[in-house]
């Protein structure tokens, strides 16, 4: 699993070349950003936040093809004025992932009544009255690391269990 969620793994060294062609038209040489962790932070972010929404429509799309109600449907929204937040809507509950900061994603319900909750963990869990925070961890070599709890995430779990949770609480 790619820890910095690039959709190709040669995007980075794509990205210096073009930099480096935008680096001889300009004649404006930028040595090191590099070094500098928020633009890997602000990068990763928004490609994890692409991912996980990727994820997401493919197994929403799923669900509501073998549901086949329009009344049960899960409905995909983009938050607008924002670079890749969304919700989903079902039954007056919405599943909310926003991009906070560029080290910071939330992931929380939000009632019709406005209130805004986090989704039990496990059973022992209650729900939270805070959403769920996924946190960067700047590492070696400027490598973005993204945890839950201190504990690094897994896009396809994380996918899986909000779904699930967001599925059972918003049914009738």
């Amino acid at each position: 699993m790619l820890t910095t969620h690039e959709s190709t793994p040669t995007k980075w060294i794509e990205n210096l070349a073009l930099e480096e062609l935008r680096m001889e038209e300009s004649g404006v040489v930028n040595f090191n950003d590099h070094l500098n962790p928020s633009f890997f932070l602000e990068e990763s972010s928004i490609n994890l936040m692409e991912d996980i929404k990727q994820e997401v429509d493919f197994f929403v799309s799923k669900f509501n093809d073998y549901r086949d109600n329009q009344g049960s449907q899960i409905k995909f929204f983009k938050i607008s004025n924002t670079i890749n937040d969304f919700m989903l809507f079902r039954n007056s509950l919405r599943l909310v992932f926003a991009r906070k900061n560029i080290n910071l994603i939330t992931i929380g319900f939000l009632s019709s009544t406005g209130q805004i909750f986090g989704p039990r963990i496990n059973e022992q869990s209650a729900v939270t009255d805070a959403p769920h925070e996924l946190k960067a961890k700047v590492g070696a070599y400027n490598k973005i690391i993204w945890e839950f709890v201190g504990e690094e995430i897994d896009i396809k779990a994380l996918v899986r269990h909000y779904l699930t949770e967001f599925i059972r609480s918003s049914a009738r």
